[in-house]
C-alpha cells in the first residue's frame, strides 16, 4: 500500500514524540527501530531503477566552441513511480550540464536534454547513466548506474573561414576575369582577340592572324585541376601551444582554408596526417565533399610526442602523387629536427614536386626580442633574437632548395597560405 509523503512524515514525527515520552532506553530503541522500519518501508516503496530502459538522440558532431544537445528518454515498465535524480554523465571536455530532475509515473516516460559545449576537439563519449530513485517519505533511495553509449564529434572550428570571400574575389580575377596575356608553365589557352597597342607580340597567333584582317593574339587563364597534398606534420613539435591554441591546431585551420580555396580553384586536393605513421586521410574527396571529410578526419587527431619521420612523409607523398604536385607541408622550422630529417631527402620532392613549407611561428619570441629594462629581460631578448636568427637560417636554406616558405603567427598562417597558393596560380608555378 502506497503512503504519502506527507502522511508518512506525520506518523514518524508522532512515534517519534512517542518515544521522547517513554523511559530513556526504551524511547531510543523504540526511535531507531521506528527510523529503520520507515526507511525500510520508504527503500520499498521507492520505484525500481533496473527495470528502466534507455534510448538517446541529438547531435552527432558539432565544430569545436558551439553548442551541442543529446536528448536522453527514460521509460519506466513498472507500476512504481520513479521519482529522483539523474546524472548523465560525460567527460569534462565536454562541458556537460549533466543532471536532471525525474519523476516518471509507471508506465510512463521523460526525456531529458543535456547541453554540451566541448572544449577540446576529438570524441566525446558519454560515459554511463545514473539514477537515484527516492521513495515516497525522501528517507531512502535506490541507486543504479547503466550504459547508454552516445558518440559526439567535436569538429575543429574552421575559424578562418571569415577570409575565404576576399580570397575567391581574387581567385575569381586569376581564373578568367583578368586574362593573362603571356603565356606560363601553369596556363591554358582561353581564346583569341585582336591586337592592341602594348600586347606581348609573343602571344601572337600567325595561323588565325593568316584568316584574319587583324593581327589575332591567344589569351591564356590558369590552369585548373592542379593537384595539392596537404600534410600535416603531427610529430613532437605540433604540440607546443603559441597562445591559447596548439600549433596542430592552428596548422589544421590553415589547411582547411588553402582545401576550401582549392577545391573552389577547380584544384583536387589530398590530405595525410603523419609522424611516423599515417595518422588520417582523405584522397579523391569532390569538392563538394572535401570540406566535411577534412573537418571529420582531422578532429580526433592529437600530437604524438615522437620525432617525426620525414623520409616517411617524402615516401607517402610520393607513392601518393605520381604527376607533378604543389606539395604542402605544414611543420615546425626548428633547426634541428628540418636539418636531421627534412633537408638530406629535400630534393626527392623538390625534383618531382613543388614543395611549400608552411609553420606557426610564436609572437612572443618577436616581443621577447624587443623587450629591454632589466638584466633578466635583455637575456630574453638575446635568446630571442637568436632564435630568430635559427629561424631565419632554416627558411633561407628551404628557399634555396626551390621551397616556397610561409612563417606566420596562428591568427596570420591561414590567410598568409591562401595568398601564397594564389601567387603560385598567378604565375604560373602550379
Amino acid at each position: 500500500m502506497a503512503i504519502s509523503g506527507r502522511a508518512g512524515l506525520l506518523a514518524l514525527l508522532g512515534a517519534l514524540v512517542v518515544g521522547f515520552l517513554l523511559p530513556s532506553w526504551t524511547g531510543i530503541f523504540l526511535v531507531t527501530g521506528l527510523i529503520v522500519a520507515a526507511m525500510l518501508i520508504d527503500l520499498a516503496l521507492a520505484g525500481s531503477v533496473r527495470a528502466l530502459t534507455f534510448s538517446r538522440g541529438g547531435t552527432r558532431a558539432v565544430r569545436l566552441g558551439e553548442p551541442a544537445e543529446v536528448t536522453l528518454t527514460v521509460v519506466n515498465p513498472g507500476n512504481a513511480r520513479v521519482r529522483g535524480v539523474l546524472r548523465d554523465a560525460w567527460p569534462p571536455s565536454a562541458g556537460a550540464q549533466d543532471r536532471h530532475a525525474l519523476d516518471i509515473p509507471g508506465g510512463g516516460q521523460q526525456t531529458v536534454t543535456t547541453a554540451l559545449l566541448p572544449t577540446r576537439r576529438g570524441d566525446r563519449m558519454a560515459e554511463r547513466v545514473t539514477v537515484r530513485a527516492f521513495g515516497p517519505l525522501g528517507l531512502a533511495a535506490r541507486q543504479g548506474s547503466h550504459s547508454v553509449p552516445w558518440t559526439v564529434r567535436a569538429l575543429p572550428p574552421f575559424t578562418s573561414r571569415k577570409h575565404l570571400p576576399s580570397r575567391l574575389d581574387r581567385l575569381r580575377d586569376l581564373d578568367g576575369r583578368l586574362r593573362t596575356l603571356a603565356r606560363g608553365q601553369g596556363t591554358e589557352f582561353d581564346s583569341l582577340r585582336s591586337y592592341v597597342a602594348g600586347d606581348d607580340v609573343r602571344s601572337i597567333d600567325w595561323r588565325a592572324t593568316a584568316r584574319s584582317a587583324d593581327v589575332m593574339i591567344r589569351t591564356w587563364r590558369p590552369e585548373r585541376d592542379r593537384h595539392l597534398m596537404v600534410v600535416l606534420d603531427t610529430g613532437r613539435t605540433s604540440a607546443g601551444r603559441v597562445g591559447d591554441i596548439p600549433r596542430l591546431d592552428a596548422s589544421m585551420d590553415a589547411a582547411l582554408l588553402l582545401a576550401a580555396l582549392a577545391a573552389r580553384a577547380g584544384d583536387r586536393v589530398d590530405f595525410i596526417a603523419y609522424d611516423r605513421q599515417v595518422r588520417a586521410s582523405v584522397q579523391g574527396s569532390s569538392a563538394a565533399d572535401l570540406l566535411p571529410a577534412l573537418v571529420n578526419s582531422m578532429a580526433p587527431l592529437q600530437p604524438t610526442l615522437v620525432e617525426s619521420d620525414a623520409s616517411g612523409i617524402a615516401a607517402e607523398v610520393l607513392r601518393r602523387s605520381r604527376r607533378r604536385s604543389l606539395v604542402v607541408l605544414l611543420t615546425g622550422l626548428d633547426p634541428d629536427p628540418l636539418e636531421q630529417g627534412l633537408l638530406p631527402i629535400l630534393h626527392t620532392l623538390t625534383s618531382r614536386h613543388m614543395v611549400l613549407i608552411a609553420s606557426v611561428a610564436d609572437p612572443r619570441i618577436s616581443e621577447m626580442a624587443g623587450a629591454r629594462g632589466d638584466a633578466e629581460a635583455v637575456f630574453d631578448a638575446a635568446a630571442a633574437a637568436r632564435a630568430m636568427q635559427e629561424r631565419e637560417h632554416v627558411a633561407g636554406l628551404l628557399r634555396r632548395r626551390g621551397v616556397e616558405v610561409v612563417d606566420a603567427t596562428p591568427d596570420e598562417l591561414a590567410p598568409a597560405l591562401a595568398d601564397a597558393y594564389l601567387a603560385l596560380k598567378a604565375a604560373g608555378r602550379l
